[in-house]
Protein backbone atom coordinates (compact mmCIF):
# COMPACT_ATOMS: atom_id res chain seq x y z
CA UNK A 1 0.00 0.00 0.00
CA UNK A 2 1.13 3.17 -0.56
CA UNK A 3 -0.38 6.21 1.34
CA UNK A 4 -0.07 10.09 -0.19
CA UNK A 5 -2.19 12.63 -1.82
CA UNK A 6 0.06 12.02 -4.95
CA UNK A 7 1.03 8.82 -6.64
CA UNK A 8 3.88 8.29 -8.77
CA UNK A 9 5.23 5.03 -10.39
CA UNK A 10 8.96 4.00 -9.73
CA UNK A 11 10.71 4.53 -11.90
CA UNK A 12 8.02 5.83 -14.61
CA UNK A 13 5.23 8.46 -14.74
CA UNK A 14 1.36 8.03 -15.02
CA UNK A 15 0.42 9.68 -18.67
CA UNK A 16 -4.06 9.87 -19.15
CA UNK A 17 -5.95 8.59 -16.74
CA UNK A 18 -8.91 6.77 -16.91
CA UNK A 19 -11.20 6.78 -13.53
CA UNK A 20 -13.83 3.91 -12.81
CA UNK A 21 -15.71 2.79 -9.88
CA UNK A 22 -16.60 -0.55 -9.02
CA UNK A 23 -18.53 -1.50 -5.86
CA UNK A 24 -17.36 1.44 -3.98
CA UNK A 25 -14.11 1.48 -4.86
CA UNK A 26 -12.18 3.81 -7.08
CA UNK A 27 -9.97 2.30 -10.08
CA UNK A 28 -7.68 5.14 -11.89
CA UNK A 29 -6.32 3.31 -15.21
CA UNK A 30 -3.49 5.18 -16.09
CA UNK A 31 -1.01 4.83 -18.94
CA UNK A 32 2.48 3.91 -17.98
CA UNK A 33 5.00 6.06 -19.42
CA UNK A 34 8.58 4.59 -19.87
CA UNK A 35 10.20 8.69 -20.38
CA UNK A 36 13.84 6.72 -20.26
CA UNK A 37 12.50 3.89 -22.63
CA UNK A 38 11.09 5.26 -25.82
CA UNK A 39 9.42 3.34 -27.92
CA UNK A 40 8.96 0.24 -25.70
CA UNK A 41 5.52 0.32 -25.96
CA UNK A 42 2.98 2.12 -23.64
CA UNK A 43 0.37 -0.44 -21.42
CA UNK A 44 -2.17 0.59 -19.30
CA UNK A 45 -1.60 0.08 -15.17
CA UNK A 46 -3.80 0.37 -12.51
CA UNK A 47 -4.09 1.65 -8.52
CA UNK A 48 -6.96 1.64 -6.30
CA UNK A 49 -8.36 3.02 -3.36
CA UNK A 50 -11.03 3.30 -0.64
CA UNK A 51 -10.12 6.78 0.79
CA UNK A 52 -8.84 8.80 -1.87
CA UNK A 53 -5.05 8.52 0.26
CA UNK A 54 -4.19 4.89 0.20
CA UNK A 55 -3.18 3.39 -3.12
CA UNK A 56 -2.90 -0.26 -4.29
CA UNK A 57 -0.68 -0.32 -7.25
CA UNK A 58 -1.67 -3.73 -9.31
CA UNK A 59 1.36 -2.72 -11.74
CA UNK A 60 0.46 -3.68 -15.53
CA UNK A 61 -3.10 -4.90 -16.22
CA UNK A 62 -3.60 -4.07 -19.87
CA UNK A 63 -0.18 -5.19 -21.77
CA UNK A 64 0.85 -3.81 -25.03
CA UNK A 65 1.29 -5.37 -27.74
CA UNK A 66 4.03 -6.29 -29.84
CA UNK A 67 6.11 -4.52 -32.28
CA UNK A 68 4.46 -6.04 -35.11
CA UNK A 69 1.02 -5.69 -33.81
CA UNK A 70 -0.88 -2.47 -34.22
CA UNK A 71 -1.39 -1.91 -30.20
CA UNK A 72 2.07 -0.97 -29.43
CA UNK A 73 1.16 1.80 -27.59
CA UNK A 74 -1.78 1.08 -25.45
CA UNK A 75 -3.24 4.27 -25.41
CA UNK A 76 -6.66 6.44 -23.66
CA UNK A 77 -9.83 5.49 -23.81
CA UNK A 78 -12.22 4.11 -21.09
CA UNK A 79 -14.19 1.52 -19.56
CA UNK A 80 -18.15 0.26 -18.92
CA UNK A 81 -20.17 -2.83 -17.78
CA UNK A 82 -23.09 -4.12 -19.57
CA UNK A 83 -26.25 -5.64 -18.50
CA UNK A 84 -24.48 -9.08 -17.35
CA UNK A 85 -22.07 -7.56 -15.48
CA UNK A 86 -19.15 -7.54 -18.11
CA UNK A 87 -16.58 -5.17 -18.30
CA UNK A 88 -15.55 -3.51 -21.05
CA UNK A 89 -12.17 -1.79 -22.24
CA UNK A 90 -12.10 0.51 -25.21
CA UNK A 91 -8.65 2.01 -25.67
CA UNK A 92 -6.63 3.81 -28.52
CA UNK A 93 -4.09 1.39 -30.62
CA UNK A 94 -1.36 3.09 -32.09
CA UNK A 95 1.91 1.58 -33.62
CA UNK A 96 4.21 4.17 -35.85
CA UNK A 97 4.35 0.63 -38.16
CA UNK A 98 1.12 1.45 -39.04
CA UNK A 99 0.72 4.44 -41.06
CA UNK A 100 -1.93 6.93 -42.92
CA UNK A 101 -1.16 7.25 -46.46
CA UNK A 102 0.44 10.60 -45.71
CA UNK A 103 2.90 8.61 -43.40
CA UNK A 104 1.45 9.45 -40.19
CA UNK A 105 0.76 6.60 -37.71
CA UNK A 106 -2.93 4.94 -37.75
CA UNK A 107 -4.78 5.86 -33.96
CA UNK A 108 -7.73 3.12 -34.17
CA UNK A 109 -9.75 1.89 -31.33
CA UNK A 110 -9.37 -1.30 -29.79
CA UNK A 111 -11.30 -3.25 -27.46
CA UNK A 112 -10.79 -5.97 -24.70
CA UNK A 113 -13.19 -7.71 -21.69
CA UNK A 114 -13.12 -8.65 -18.04
CA UNK A 115 -14.57 -9.92 -15.36
CA UNK A 116 -12.55 -8.58 -12.37
CA UNK A 117 -11.25 -5.58 -13.79
CA UNK A 118 -6.78 -6.77 -13.31
CA UNK A 119 -7.17 -9.35 -16.58
CA UNK A 120 -8.04 -8.02 -20.26
CA UNK A 121 -9.02 -10.65 -22.63
CA UNK A 122 -8.18 -7.97 -26.48
CA UNK A 123 -10.25 -9.05 -28.98
CA UNK A 124 -8.89 -7.86 -32.34
CA UNK A 125 -11.23 -8.64 -34.35
CA UNK A 126 -13.29 -5.99 -33.00
CA UNK A 127 -10.43 -2.79 -33.61
CA UNK A 128 -11.82 -0.49 -36.03
CA UNK A 129 -10.29 2.57 -38.06
CA UNK A 130 -12.11 6.26 -38.19
CA UNK A 131 -15.09 6.38 -40.96
CA UNK A 132 -15.22 8.45 -43.35
CA UNK A 133 -14.63 12.23 -43.08
CA UNK A 134 -12.45 11.73 -39.88
CA UNK A 135 -8.60 12.07 -40.02
CA UNK A 136 -7.47 8.44 -39.31
CA UNK A 137 -4.38 9.74 -37.73
CA UNK A 138 -6.00 11.24 -35.09
CA UNK A 139 -8.98 9.06 -33.49
CA UNK A 140 -8.48 8.26 -30.19
CA UNK A 141 -9.33 8.27 -26.75
CA UNK A 142 -12.54 6.06 -26.54
CA UNK A 143 -15.24 7.46 -24.10
CA UNK A 144 -18.33 5.33 -23.95
CA UNK A 145 -21.22 5.66 -22.27
CA UNK A 146 -25.02 5.35 -22.13
CA UNK A 147 -26.59 8.63 -21.70
CA UNK A 148 -30.32 7.07 -21.43
CA UNK A 149 -30.03 3.56 -20.13
CA UNK A 150 -32.76 2.33 -22.32
CA UNK A 151 -31.11 3.66 -25.58
CA UNK A 152 -27.74 2.72 -27.65
CA UNK A 153 -24.38 2.99 -26.26
CA UNK A 154 -22.62 6.10 -27.60
CA UNK A 155 -18.57 6.54 -28.00
CA UNK A 156 -17.35 9.74 -27.83
CA UNK A 157 -13.99 10.16 -29.74
CA UNK A 158 -11.00 12.81 -29.96
CA UNK A 159 -11.41 13.33 -33.55
CA UNK A 160 -10.41 15.66 -36.60
CA UNK A 161 -12.61 16.27 -40.01
CA UNK A 162 -10.59 15.33 -43.13
CA UNK A 163 -11.02 18.68 -44.38
CA UNK A 164 -10.66 21.98 -43.71
CA UNK A 165 -8.33 25.01 -41.56
CA UNK A 166 -5.99 22.83 -40.56
CA UNK A 167 -6.20 24.62 -36.74
CA UNK A 168 -10.10 24.54 -36.36
CA UNK A 169 -10.95 20.78 -37.77
CA UNK A 170 -10.96 19.10 -34.27
CA UNK A 171 -14.28 17.25 -33.23
CA UNK A 172 -15.95 15.45 -30.51
CA UNK A 173 -16.82 12.81 -32.80
CA UNK A 174 -19.47 10.30 -31.94
CA UNK A 175 -20.36 6.46 -32.60
CA UNK A 176 -23.23 4.39 -31.29
CA UNK A 177 -23.85 0.50 -30.82
CA UNK A 178 -26.27 -1.83 -29.74
CA UNK A 179 -23.99 -4.22 -28.56
CA UNK A 180 -20.80 -2.64 -27.67
CA UNK A 181 -19.05 -4.77 -30.65
CA UNK A 182 -20.10 -3.21 -33.95
CA UNK A 183 -19.89 0.85 -34.40
CA UNK A 184 -22.40 3.01 -36.37
CA UNK A 185 -21.51 6.97 -37.57
CA UNK A 186 -23.19 9.31 -35.43
CA UNK A 187 -23.18 13.17 -35.94
CA UNK A 188 -20.68 14.69 -33.99
CA UNK A 189 -21.51 15.66 -30.32
CA UNK A 190 -19.67 19.11 -30.42
CA UNK A 191 -18.52 20.60 -33.41
CA UNK A 192 -16.55 24.13 -32.53
CA UNK A 193 -14.40 24.44 -35.54
CA UNK A 194 -11.70 26.06 -33.38
CA UNK A 195 -9.81 23.83 -32.11
CA UNK A 196 -6.80 21.43 -33.28
CA UNK A 197 -8.33 18.55 -31.23
CA UNK A 198 -10.04 18.05 -28.09
CA UNK A 199 -8.37 15.59 -26.15
CA UNK A 200 -9.73 12.78 -23.93
CA UNK A 201 -13.66 13.71 -24.25
CA UNK A 202 -16.12 12.86 -21.24
CA UNK A 203 -19.46 13.59 -20.66
CA UNK A 204 -21.52 13.15 -17.25
CA UNK A 205 -24.42 13.93 -15.53
CA UNK A 206 -24.85 15.61 -12.03
CA UNK A 207 -28.08 16.83 -10.82
CA UNK A 208 -30.29 18.49 -13.91
CA UNK A 209 -27.01 19.09 -15.63
CA UNK A 210 -24.80 17.38 -18.16
CA UNK A 211 -21.26 18.33 -18.19
CA UNK A 212 -18.47 17.21 -21.58
CA UNK A 213 -15.08 17.59 -20.60
CA UNK A 214 -12.09 17.61 -22.31
CA UNK A 215 -8.68 18.79 -22.95
CA UNK A 216 -7.46 21.01 -25.19
CA UNK A 217 -3.72 21.89 -26.70
CA UNK A 218 -4.71 24.73 -29.13
CA UNK A 219 -3.96 27.88 -27.54
CA UNK A 220 -4.11 26.65 -24.21
CA UNK A 221 -2.73 23.43 -22.83
CA UNK A 222 -5.68 22.82 -20.14
CA UNK A 223 -8.78 21.07 -19.39
CA UNK A 224 -11.94 22.42 -19.66
CA UNK A 225 -15.91 21.92 -19.19
CA UNK A 226 -19.08 23.11 -20.83
CA UNK A 227 -22.65 22.45 -19.88
CA UNK A 228 -26.12 21.46 -21.22
CA UNK A 229 -29.43 20.64 -19.81
CA UNK A 230 -29.10 17.79 -22.74
CA UNK A 231 -26.81 15.38 -22.92
CA UNK A 232 -26.91 16.47 -27.08
CA UNK A 233 -25.76 19.94 -26.07
CA UNK A 234 -26.30 22.60 -26.95
CA UNK A 235 -22.91 22.79 -25.10
CA UNK A 236 -21.98 26.49 -23.88
CA UNK A 237 -18.91 27.86 -21.82
CA UNK A 238 -19.60 29.15 -18.34
CA UNK A 239 -17.41 32.37 -17.15
CA UNK A 240 -14.74 30.26 -15.75
CA UNK A 241 -14.35 27.06 -17.77
CA UNK A 242 -10.80 25.52 -16.79
CA UNK A 243 -10.84 22.74 -14.15
CA UNK A 244 -7.01 23.72 -13.32
CA UNK A 245 -3.87 25.29 -14.87
CA UNK A 246 -1.34 24.19 -17.11
CA UNK A 247 -0.06 21.85 -15.17
CA UNK A 248 -3.04 19.42 -14.44
CA UNK A 249 -3.87 17.88 -17.81
CA UNK A 250 -5.67 15.07 -19.12
CA UNK A 251 -8.32 15.26 -16.30
CA UNK A 252 -11.45 12.51 -16.45
CA UNK A 253 -13.90 11.69 -13.60
CA UNK A 254 -16.25 9.28 -11.63
CA UNK A 255 -18.68 9.22 -9.47
CA UNK A 256 -17.25 7.76 -6.19
CA UNK A 257 -20.26 7.25 -3.08
CA UNK A 258 -22.19 10.60 -5.12
CA UNK A 259 -19.18 12.37 -5.27
CA UNK A 260 -17.38 13.44 -8.72
CA UNK A 261 -14.01 12.68 -8.30
CA UNK A 262 -11.57 13.82 -11.15
CA UNK A 263 -7.68 12.35 -11.79
CA UNK A 264 -5.13 13.88 -13.47
CA UNK A 265 -1.87 14.34 -13.76
CA UNK A 266 1.08 16.98 -12.81
CA UNK A 267 3.33 17.21 -15.53
CA UNK A 268 6.80 17.30 -14.93
CA UNK A 269 9.61 19.72 -16.50
CA UNK A 270 12.58 19.07 -18.07
CA UNK A 271 15.73 19.49 -16.40
CA UNK A 272 13.73 19.74 -13.07
CA UNK A 273 13.53 23.38 -13.03
CA UNK A 274 11.26 25.94 -12.70
CA UNK A 275 11.70 27.32 -16.37
CA UNK A 276 11.95 24.24 -18.50
CA UNK A 277 10.10 22.74 -21.15
CA UNK A 278 6.80 21.04 -19.99
CA UNK A 279 6.97 17.09 -20.13
CA UNK A 280 4.15 15.07 -21.16
CA UNK A 281 2.75 12.65 -17.96
CA UNK A 282 3.93 13.08 -14.21
CA UNK A 283 2.24 12.64 -10.78
CA UNK A 284 -1.40 11.43 -10.04
CA UNK A 285 -3.35 13.54 -8.70
CA UNK A 286 -7.01 13.93 -7.57
CA UNK A 287 -9.44 17.35 -7.18
CA UNK A 288 -13.25 17.25 -6.69
CA UNK A 289 -15.84 18.72 -8.60
CA UNK A 290 -18.80 20.48 -6.68
CA UNK A 291 -21.31 22.04 -8.75
CA UNK A 292 -22.89 24.97 -7.61
CA UNK A 293 -26.36 26.29 -7.75
CA UNK A 294 -25.95 27.73 -11.10
CA UNK A 295 -24.22 24.25 -12.36
CA UNK A 296 -20.71 25.58 -12.31
CA UNK A 297 -18.48 23.65 -11.29
CA UNK A 298 -15.58 24.51 -8.22
CA UNK A 299 -12.98 22.39 -8.45
CA UNK A 300 -11.41 21.72 -4.30
CA UNK A 301 -9.04 19.49 -2.94
CA UNK A 302 -10.76 16.32 -1.75
CA UNK A 303 -11.55 16.50 2.31
CA UNK A 304 -9.71 13.20 2.78
CA UNK A 305 -6.51 14.64 1.46
CA UNK A 306 -7.00 17.52 3.43
CA UNK A 307 -7.14 15.59 7.09
CA UNK A 308 -4.36 13.22 5.75
CA UNK A 309 -2.01 15.00 7.92
CA UNK A 310 -1.94 14.67 11.64
CA UNK A 311 0.71 16.11 13.03
CA UNK A 312 0.73 19.57 14.01
CA UNK A 313 3.91 21.98 12.94
CA UNK A 314 4.35 25.74 14.06
CA UNK A 315 5.73 27.67 11.29
CA UNK A 316 6.52 30.33 13.64
CA UNK A 317 3.85 32.73 11.80
CA UNK A 318 0.91 34.31 14.00
CA UNK A 319 -1.90 36.20 12.94
CA UNK A 320 -0.89 39.21 11.92
CA UNK A 321 -2.32 42.68 10.16
CA UNK A 322 -0.32 44.22 6.87
CA UNK A 323 -0.84 47.99 5.63
CA UNK A 324 0.48 48.34 2.55
CA UNK A 325 -1.86 51.22 1.01
CA UNK A 326 1.02 52.46 -1.41
CA UNK A 327 3.82 49.86 -0.71
CA UNK A 328 4.97 46.21 0.09
CA UNK A 329 4.30 44.83 3.57
CA UNK A 330 4.99 40.95 4.42
CA UNK A 331 5.73 39.16 7.65
CA UNK A 332 7.71 35.68 7.30
CA UNK A 333 8.08 32.63 9.77
CA UNK A 334 11.00 31.88 11.97
CA UNK A 335 11.04 28.19 10.43
CA UNK A 336 11.25 26.14 7.52
CA UNK A 337 8.26 24.12 6.20
CA UNK A 338 8.67 20.74 5.88
CA UNK A 339 9.03 19.30 2.77
CA UNK A 340 5.47 17.48 3.52
CA UNK A 341 2.77 19.86 4.70
CA UNK A 342 -0.81 20.44 4.17
CA UNK A 343 -1.44 24.37 5.00
CA UNK A 344 -4.67 26.09 5.70
CA UNK A 345 -4.52 29.76 5.74
CA UNK A 346 -7.84 32.57 6.71
CA UNK A 347 -7.36 36.32 4.60
CA UNK A 348 -8.70 39.12 4.36
CA UNK A 349 -7.29 41.14 1.18
CA UNK A 350 -8.84 44.54 0.55
CA UNK A 351 -11.02 43.81 -2.55
CA UNK A 352 -9.99 47.73 -4.23
CA UNK A 353 -6.26 46.29 -3.31
CA UNK A 354 -3.41 45.41 -5.79
CA UNK A 355 -2.69 42.25 -4.69
CA UNK A 356 -1.49 39.93 -1.53
CA UNK A 357 -1.46 36.06 -0.92
CA UNK A 358 1.22 33.57 0.78
CA UNK A 359 5.21 33.21 0.27
CA UNK A 360 6.09 30.05 -0.41
CA UNK A 361 9.29 28.34 0.76
CA UNK A 362 10.92 31.40 1.14
CA UNK A 363 14.08 33.18 2.56
CA UNK A 364 13.93 34.84 5.90
CA UNK A 365 13.52 38.78 3.87
CA UNK A 366 10.85 36.99 1.94
CA UNK A 367 12.51 37.58 -0.84
CA UNK A 368 13.71 34.48 -3.07
CA UNK A 369 11.31 31.86 -3.15
CA UNK A 370 7.63 31.38 -4.21
CA UNK A 371 4.98 33.86 -4.40
CA UNK A 372 1.11 32.82 -4.35
CA UNK A 373 -0.40 36.21 -5.47
CA UNK A 374 -4.22 37.09 -5.12
CA UNK A 375 -4.87 39.85 -7.14
CA UNK A 376 -8.55 41.51 -6.61
CA UNK A 377 -8.18 43.95 -9.28
CA UNK A 378 -7.05 41.60 -12.15
CA UNK A 379 -9.43 38.82 -10.69
CA UNK A 380 -7.03 35.98 -10.73
CA UNK A 381 -4.43 33.75 -8.64
CA UNK A 382 -0.95 34.00 -9.80
CA UNK A 383 2.12 31.52 -8.58
CA UNK A 384 4.87 33.60 -9.41
CA UNK A 385 8.62 33.13 -8.27
CA UNK A 386 12.06 35.15 -7.06
CA UNK A 387 14.40 35.57 -8.56
CA UNK A 388 13.80 34.59 -11.96
CA UNK A 389 15.95 32.87 -13.68
CA UNK A 390 16.07 31.23 -17.09
CA UNK A 391 19.08 28.57 -17.07
CA UNK A 392 21.01 28.16 -20.45
CA UNK A 393 25.12 28.02 -20.73
CA UNK A 394 24.89 30.75 -18.26
CA UNK A 395 22.52 31.97 -15.71
CA UNK A 396 21.68 35.24 -14.95
CA UNK A 397 18.81 36.63 -13.00
CA UNK A 398 16.46 38.87 -14.88
CA UNK A 399 14.52 41.67 -13.40
CA UNK A 400 11.21 42.97 -14.48
CA UNK A 401 11.37 41.57 -18.15
CA UNK A 402 10.36 38.28 -17.41
CA UNK A 403 6.76 37.70 -16.04
CA UNK A 404 5.09 35.34 -13.84
CA UNK A 405 4.94 31.96 -14.79
CA UNK A 406 1.83 32.80 -17.65
CA UNK A 407 0.90 29.59 -17.68
CA UNK A 408 0.08 28.94 -13.90
CA UNK A 409 -2.18 31.88 -13.66
CA UNK A 410 -6.14 31.18 -12.79
CA UNK A 411 -9.22 33.25 -12.57
CA UNK A 412 -11.26 33.86 -9.87
CA UNK A 413 -13.48 36.20 -8.35
CA UNK A 414 -11.74 37.79 -5.18
CA UNK A 415 -14.68 40.81 -5.11
CA UNK A 416 -14.75 39.83 -1.34
CA UNK A 417 -12.97 40.36 1.33
CA UNK A 418 -12.54 37.04 3.17
CA UNK A 419 -10.78 33.94 1.56
CA UNK A 420 -9.40 30.13 2.11
CA UNK A 421 -6.22 28.98 0.87
CA UNK A 422 -5.90 25.00 0.95
CA UNK A 423 -2.47 23.73 0.35
CA UNK A 424 -1.09 20.30 0.08
CA UNK A 425 2.97 20.24 -0.99
CA UNK A 426 5.20 17.72 -1.01
CA UNK A 427 8.11 17.98 -2.30
CA UNK A 428 8.37 19.35 -5.80
CA UNK A 429 4.43 19.45 -5.93
CA UNK A 430 2.25 22.17 -5.32
CA UNK A 431 -1.80 21.88 -5.18
CA UNK A 432 -3.06 25.17 -4.09
CA UNK A 433 -7.18 25.68 -4.03
CA UNK A 434 -8.79 29.32 -3.71
CA UNK A 435 -12.00 29.25 -1.77
CA UNK A 436 -12.79 25.81 -2.39
CA UNK A 437 -13.04 26.86 -5.95
CA UNK A 438 -10.07 27.27 -7.97
CA UNK A 439 -7.04 24.84 -8.35
CA UNK A 440 -3.83 25.42 -9.34
CA UNK A 441 -1.31 22.21 -9.50
CA UNK A 442 2.18 22.73 -10.05
CA UNK A 443 5.91 21.79 -9.69
CA UNK A 444 8.22 23.65 -7.38
CA UNK A 445 11.77 22.47 -8.64
CA UNK A 446 14.44 25.54 -8.15
CA UNK A 447 13.27 26.22 -4.27
CA UNK A 448 13.10 23.13 -2.43
CA UNK A 449 12.91 24.37 1.12
CA UNK A 450 12.21 27.84 2.69
CA UNK A 451 9.53 29.51 5.11
CA UNK A 452 5.96 30.65 4.97
CA UNK A 453 5.05 34.40 5.13
CA UNK A 454 2.10 36.56 4.13
CA UNK A 455 2.43 40.01 1.90
CA UNK A 456 0.36 42.51 0.66
CA UNK A 457 1.29 44.80 -2.09
CA UNK A 458 -0.93 48.39 -2.46
CA UNK A 459 -3.18 46.87 -0.23
CA UNK A 460 -4.23 45.91 3.34
CA UNK A 461 -4.30 42.08 4.30
CA UNK A 462 -5.29 40.04 7.86
CA UNK A 463 -4.06 36.50 8.20
CA UNK A 464 -6.91 36.14 10.48
CA UNK A 465 -6.10 32.30 11.09
CA UNK A 466 -3.79 29.37 9.94
CA UNK A 467 -3.16 25.74 10.68
CA UNK A 468 -0.06 23.85 8.99
CA UNK A 469 0.38 19.90 9.63
CA UNK A 470 2.61 17.02 8.45
CA UNK A 471 2.30 13.37 7.95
Amino acid sequence: MHRAPFFTPTPAWVGDTIPFVHEDVLHVYYLHHQREAPGQGTSWHLVTTTDLVTWEDHGEVLPHGTAAEEDLNCYTGSIVTDEDGLHHLFSTAQNPAFTAPDGRPLQRVAHATSTDLLHWTKHPEHTFSAPEGYDPADFRDPFVHRPDPLGPWEMLLAARHAAGPERRRGTVGRLTSTDLHTWEPAPPLWDPQRFLTQECPEVFRIGQWWYLVYSEFTDAFVTRYRMSRSPEGPWRAPRYDSLDGRSFYAAKSAEWRGRRIVAGWIATREGRRDDGPWQWAGTLSLLEAVPREDGTLDLRLPPEVLAQDTVTVNPGLKPVVLEAATGYASAVGRTELPSRATIRADLALDPDGRAGGLLLRTDAEGEHGYVLRLEPQAGRMVLDRWPRTITGTEQWQISGDVPHLLELERPADLSAPHHRLDLVLEDDLLVAVLDESVALSTRLYDHPTGRLGVFAEDASLTLTALHVTTA
